[in-house]
């Protein structure tokens, strides 16, 4: 999700940044005097302000760890009963606890305990999309209602109709979990499970509710874009009307709440994942992820979705919503599926007419009719509030109280930059027109508006300036056809891998942009805070709308090939994904990885590259994990063999990735191994495709197989000049048999 922080670090956002789905404040610190002193008011202390005072000097030197993992019993012990905040251990052992700087120093050196570390906070991160990539609705009563998803997010809304059970058999009987129904939360048999955790006590009592219950929406979104019903005549008032539904309508949902208005916390992130592999889910979904790249002994998501690999249990995750800016991607991790966003064939097209006839295009989700009556159009610098001392360049960001009401009351308002509209709104105007780079994305506001590009806002301006009485109307929004689709939108977070470069990230892109799906009633219906209307249905984007869809694309896999790994469903959605044009994603792989998904190519690819739990820990001791580093990821007794690092290139990917110093040599050598889960008897011909300035031998050159399930290993082997001061040289190798095609992308860049 894009985010932006408002300048008060403990107010819910402001929602002017370009991202606008659901979205709180996630701090990135939390001071442990405030729990201290909810701890001592819970038990009736009245306490004096010098109280307080010494309180927060003590919480400085305090801070909220995990000591995680492998742990014995004699750790517990050592601690003050009212320092535990949290234990799990029904799938790794670990606990939660409040540690001075002391304590974890000495809780680190216990034996036992493999990792201790700070719980700073995560942050989260459709009636077209499917449609799109020709997913057809499976029927009812197919092999989907096997398949349990598990949603790690802001809770579900299980009074939306995407979520009904009519016609849900009971569920499956691998299901061990429980539902949560604190505050009237219900579940039926289509969420069959539901949990919420706040270690932390990030809820903010003004919006959250202590059960699963969602109610800021992005939950409820991600849920229904993954595994929805279909909903008949969905809409945002009107816009983007049609049949809303997930990809896999018949799989189970179960929920683990994990992200509250003060955001999410990583020890209830990874209690999450310790219940969701008890609980007997098949596939993971999380749209959220760190603000910093980590060590993946370190990274709860890294750490969790490392357990739920070993439980034969893919994890979907975002790629996070900094782009377009390089080596900014979260949730790397090998073991994991990172996704990227892009767009599909339907765009939201909102005109302005001037005066004189001319039109601009913009976009925006406006439902408001002017009847296409004119207005005055007023600059905001030209309408600065002079009596508060304000500049012509702060009236023109129009915030609130910046603007004079005398010349903006009734009029259109042109302002430089994107906002909540808040300022325009204070000063009542009729309409917003407001400049922006994000022109993929619609936003919603409480009053007339639209988003236009920097240059379209020179013509307005200059329109204004040459008129002596410009006006203006802004027309309801139309939905148009994007003939570009997909390509990569702005704010999905590029590669490279920031931890190891050579693991291509991310994997494959997905729908992200603009995508209509159930929400909370309780969640904000446009992008002002105040906003006090309900909606059901609501438009978003971000890398967390399209993890879902490749959410729903997995658990299609999965129900198909129940017995089929992580990693195989993985290769299979990588090696079938439909390539995307490099002309019009600048960032090639960095940008969209293997290419963008086809569910209906990956439910059938030929060929897989499986790989297990000792050949991740096999990578991450060629990293230059020791032993010790090791098991405060695997949780478990593993070893390395030696503390010689090596490279990544052996471990089977469906991709190659070669990350090299300016004017380095070309020099790699690779090894891969492929398990047939096509035809019995095929024949595989390797076809490479690459610039001339590089040589890619595949040897063998040509894979026979006799029987299902048969493996066959070939070595890759890459050389080339220096390259100098070049980002990105983009090939592939593709293994076709006649009937598929198996393609692995290859990415030759500088550091």
């Amino acid at each position: 999700m894009v985010k932006k922080k408002p300048r008060n670090s403990n107010a819910p956002i402001d929602f002017t940044s370009a991202d606008f789905e659901s979205y709180l404040d996630y701090s990135k610190h939390r001071s442990c005097w405030r729990h201290m002193v909810a701890h001592l008011h819970a038990q009736k202390k009245r306490m004096t302000k010098h109280e307080i005072e010494e309180i927060k000097k003590i919480s400085e030197f305090t801070t909220p760890c995990f000591a995680s993992l492998s742990l014995q019993s004699h750790v517990y012990s050592s601690l003050a009963k009212e320092s535990l905040l949290h234990s799990y251990g029904r799938s790794f052992n670990g606990f939660v606890a409040r540690l001075s700087d002391e304590e974890v120093a000495r809780i680190a050196d216990m034996e036992g305990v493999v990792s201790v570390f700070p719980n700073t906070k995560v942050q989260l991160h459709t009636t077209r999309s499917w449609d799109f990539m020709s997913f057809p609705e499976p029927p009812m009563g197919s092999y989907e209602g096997d398949v349990i998803i598990g949603m790690l997010d802001t809770g579900i809304w299980p009074e939306s109709v995407s979520f009904r059970d009519e016609g849900f058999g009971p569920p499956p009987a691998k299901w061990k979990g429980i539902c949560q129904t604190e505050n009237n939360f219900t579940c039926n048999n289509k969420i069959i499970g539901a949990r919420f955790y706040d270690t932390d006590n990030l809820a903010d009592p003004l919006r959250d509710t202590k059960s699963p219950r969602d109610t800021l929406g992005h939950g409820s979104h991600t849920a229904s874009t993954a595994a929805g019903r279909a909903v008949e005549n969905a809409s945002y008032y009107g816009i983007a009307s049609g049949i809303a539904r997930g990809g896999v309508p018949n799989a189970r949902l179960a929920v683990y709440k994990v992200c509250w208005g003060g955001g999410c916390s990583p020890a209830d992130i990874l209690a999450a994942f310790d219940d969701a592999i008890a609980d007997g889910v098949d596939i993971l979904s999380i749209s959220l992820g760190s603000e910093m790249p980590a060590a993946y002994n370190k990274e709860p998501v890294a750490i969790g979705s490392f357990h739920a690999m070993k439980n034969g249990i893919l994890t979907s995750c975002s790629a996070g919503n900094k782009g377009p800016y390089r080596r900014q991607i979260s949730n790397y991790a090998p073991w994991a599926l990172t996704v990227a966003a892009s767009t599909i064939d339907r765009s939201f097209v909102t005109k302005v007419v001037l005066g004189n006839g001319q039109t601009i295009l913009g976009t925006s989700l406006n439902n408001f009719h002017l009847d296409g009556t004119s207005f005055p159009l007023v600059y905001s610098g030209d309408a600065a509030n002079i009596t508060s001392a304000m500049s012509p360049n702060i009236a023109g960001i129009c915030f609130p109280g910046t603007l004079s009401t005398l010349k903006t009351r009734g009029a259109v308002v042109l302002c430089n930059i994107l906002s909540d509209s808040s300022g325009a709104f204070s000063a009542e105007a009729v309409g917003l027109i407001m400049a922006s780079p994000f022109d993929e994305i619609a936003f919603a506001f409480p009053v007339p508006a639209v988003v236009i590009s920097y240059d379209d806002r020179l013509k307005l301006i200059d329109y204004i300036r040459t008129t002596e009485y410009p006006t203006a109307t802004i027309l309801s929004t139309e939905t148009t056809t994007d003939v570009m689709a997909p390509t990569v939108v702005s704010f999905s977070s590029r590669g490279p891998n920031p931890i190891s470069p050579d693991i291509l990230k991310p994997d494959v892109t997905a729908p992200g942009s603009n995508i209509l799906a159930a929400w909370s009633p309780r969640g904000l219906s446009s992008v002002w805070v105040f906003d006090d209307r309900q909606v059901d249905y609501y438009i978003i984007s971000g890398t967390s709308m399209s993890c879902p869809h490749v959410t729903g694309a997995a658990a299609y896999i999965k129900a198909a090939h129940p017995t089929w790994s992580p990693a195989a469903i993985k290769s299979a959605l990588m090696t079938t994904a439909t390539i995307m044009d490099p002309r019009k994603n600048e960032d090639a792989e960095f940008a969209y990885g293997s290419g963008h998904i086809n569910p209906v190519k990956a439910v059938d690819p030929g060929l897989v590259f499986d790989a297990s739990e000792a050949d991740y820990v096999d990578f991450l001791c060629k990293q230059g994990y020791n032993t010790t580093h090791l098991r405060m990821i695997t949780g478990d007794s593993s070893v390395c063999p030696s503390n010689e690092p090596g490279k990544a290139w052996d471990l089977n990917y469906p991709s190659f990735g070669l990350s090299l110093l300016d004017g380095e040599p070309v020099q790699a050598s690779y090894l891969r191994t492929v398990t047939n889960v096509g035809s019995p008897n095929s024949t595989y011909h390797s076809h490479i495709t690459m610039p001339p300035s590089f040589a890619v031998l595949v040897e063998p050159p040509v894979l026979t197989f006799s029987d299902v399930g048969e493996k066959k290993s070939f070595k890759v082997i890459i050389t080339g000049s220096p390259i100098v001061q070049v980002p990105i040289i983009s090939g592939a190798i593709e293994w076709t048999d006649g009937n598929h095609v198996v393609r692995t992308p290859i990415a030759v860049f500088q550091q």
